[in-house]
């Protein structure tokens, strides 16, 4: 049997181990959202990337296509900041897209132009 000093010990634990749970419950969410984002902004520019560096298109076109697929699949401020160009690595001409978006840190809400992705295409108007 309980005395009576320990009487409302079962009320404060769970108060306690509540508020810790809820913490680590939100922390773990905002990582995958931010991951989330992240990938899918990778998967964007890649595509926007292959679509520029087609034989009949420009680095122009590869924008319009990244800036798409993003708006079709997160808020549209993340397609704000997207460019393309047409580069050269190691001798190759290759199609550059970047996109500058926010980084989210309080659900989708975060600073701006902090997240920076990059993807480059082969070009195939070597």
């Amino acid at each position: 049997m309980l005395g009576d000093h320990e009487s409302g010990s079962a009320v404060a634990d769970f108060a306690m181990v509540a508020g810790l749970l809820s913490l680590l419950f939100v922390a773990v969410f905002q990582l995958g959202l931010a991951l989330h984002i992240r990938n899918t902004l990778i998967s964007c520019a890649s595509e926007g990337a292959r679509y520029g560096a087609r034989a009949d298109a420009t680095p122009q076109d590869g924008v319009a296509r990244a800036s798409q697929l993003i708006r079709a699949s997160l808020p549209s401020r993340y397609a704000d900041n997207v460019s393309a160009e047409d580069a050269t690595v190691n001798g190759i001409a290759v199609v550059r897209v970047r996109i500058v978006a926010p980084l989210p840190v309080l659900g989708p809400l975060g600073p701006d132009r902090v997240l920076s992705i990059q993807a480059r295409a082969f070009s195939e108007r070597q």
